[in-house]
């Protein structure tokens, strides 16, 4: 806590502070969660193996995981999901925003990584272990330049800033709460001799989200990482983000202490991904092409700047009403259809959002299908009928969801097929995995598909059964980043 030159005025601050719900510290330890001081569970990489996936937590940020125009994004997304594919193992993603809490949920086991712009610090070593560096960031004060600073000189704007840390005594700087920079900014006030007022807000509070702050005036600074804040300043460009704080720092990823094995096979993946050129191809996708960056990252599809996903939003909610669906559902099947494009045509003459061939479109009331009204609306008429034919087999709605989704992709008459074996092979004709997906998949192979049972011969069940499950990872995807935690805790949402 600051030092203060007489009691009344020290009893009178901590008052204030207990009543606006910050705190003014000079030390990281003293206000920092440290809710992840815990016994690490034992589950190392034989286990992550063994069990078949292995769960990261991200934050949802311009460069960690967000969606863009429907399409999951980001430097940590991308990084996590080669990890995954080269060791093996299927990934799983949770968001939470809170560095402590996610630094907890690794160490509970609910998580095996945190991934997410974390600095390498002895405080947190001392709870967790980091991989190698992913890369290196200094720290940087993210101030707003002065409101006409167009108009001005260099020289006039130079004078308006900080540019030597010493002139941040006295002042405040909002950071989010368990980072690096309230340590880092504590450390400086040592180095300066003189206070600076550390308020740390929510740890559920992006870094981006301070950033704005400080664009739009409700806050006068704030600490980044220098890479986060040079992305940022390409799309505010009245702040600054010239004035560094820190040295380079270590940016890596969080693992529990005990888990020496997955630290060592990450490491070894990032030792030898490190010396191709696709790794730096991730990096400068997100942190060097700044404009194109800038443009998915804060474009009004993007779920850092709010929650749309397409400019078909408005319309594919009414129609999901119509059919009974979480929108997000039907906007993630719409999306592996056309990728929201209302004027695409495939190879086999299907057209618009809902790529419904031109005789079933008619039958179910379009007559053009590039209009998306029409192709939405004739979309949901169908989605109805395949619901109801399916109704009275399937009793359970969201089990009967995965059979629609099926049926939309390879036709009623393949399910009905798989449906008939499924029963005759004494499976459960009302469940999807391993029961009529299972046989949906075998209808591929002769002994199958020339069964007595079935009358609609061979099918490729591989691509229906993949289109099921695609459709279904991108909707927990569109939960995750596009409904806020508390509806999520409530819903019992799954992990991808």
């Amino acid at each position: 806590m600051m030092k203060f030159f007489n009691k009344s005025f020290y009893v009178l601050t901590i008052l204030l502070i207990s009543l606006i719900g910050a705190c003014s510290t000079k030390t990281d330890s003293q206000s920092q969660d440290f809710s992840y001081d815990i016994e690490p569970v034992d589950f190392d990489f034989n286990k992550i193996k063994e069990r078949g996936y292995i769960t990261a937590v991200v934050d949802n940020s311009a460069t960690s995981y967000f969606i863009y125009k429907g399409q999951p994004m980001g430097y940590e997304y991308e990084m996590l999901n080669w990890l995954a594919e080269d060791l093996g193992v299927e990934l799983k993603i949770i968001k939470d925003n809170s560095i402590s809490s996610a630094l907890e949920k690794v160490n509970r086991g609910e998580a095996d990584i945190v991934a997410f712009n974390l600095t390498v610090t002895k405080e947190r070593k001392r709870y967790v272990d980091f991989t190698n560096p992913l890369y290196f960031a200094r720290q940087v004060l993210v101030q707003k330049k002065p409101e006409n600073w167009r108009e001005m000189k260099i020289h006039e704007i130079e004078n308006e800033l900080i540019r030597d840390p010493i002139q941040l005594t006295g002042k405040e700087v909002h950071v989010r709460k368990s980072s690096a920079f309230s340590a880092r900014l504590a450390n400086l006030s040592d180095e300066i001799g003189g206070d600076i007022v550390i308020i740390e807000d929510s740890s559920s509070l992006e870094v981006e989200t301070l950033i704005k702050m400080v664009a739009e005036g409700e806050i006068d600074y704030t600490v980044a990482d220098e890479d986060v804040a040079m992305l940022n300043a390409t799309y505010y460009p009245i702040i600054d983000v010239k004035t560094p704080i820190s040295f380079s720092q270590q940016i890596a990823w969080a693992l529990r202490s005990n888990a020496d094995s997955l630290e060592s096979n990450i490491n070894n993946w990032l030792e030898a991904r490190q010396k191709e050129t696709d790794y730096y191809v991730i990096y400068n996708k997100y942190f060097k092409n700044l404009k194109r960056s800038v443009d998915r990252s804060f474009s009004e599809f993007s779920s850092v700047q709010g929650e749309k996903l397409s400019p078909f939003d408005e319309e594919i909610k009414e129609t999901a009403e119509n059919i009974g669906w979480d929108w997000k559902l039907l906007a993630a099947l719409i999306y592996q259809e056309s990728k929201f494009d209302p004027n695409v045509e495939s190879w086999a003459g299907a057209k618009g959002l809902m790529q419904m061939m031109v005789p079933t479109a008619r039958e179910f009331g379009a007559t053009n299908l590039f209009d998306p009204s029409e192709s939405l609306s004739a979309g949901g008429n169908y989605i109805n009928w395949l619901q109801r034919n399916f109704k009275k087999h399937v009793k359970d709605s969201v089990e009967r969801q995965k059979f629609v989704i099926a049926a939309y992709n390879v036709g009623i008459g393949h399910m009905q097929d798989a449906i008939r074996l499924t029963k005759k092979y004494e499976g459960d004709p009302t469940k999807w995995e391993d029961n009529v997906e299972k046989y949906l998949l075998l209808k591929s192979q002769k002994k199958y598909y020339t069964d007595p049972v079935v009358k609609y011969g061979y099918c490729r069940g591989e691509e229906p059964v993949n289109y099921v499950r695609e459709i279904l990872e991108r909707y927990q995807q569109y939960v995750l980043l596009l409904t806020s935690p508390e509806v999520i805790k409530k819903s019992n949402a799954p992990v991808i």
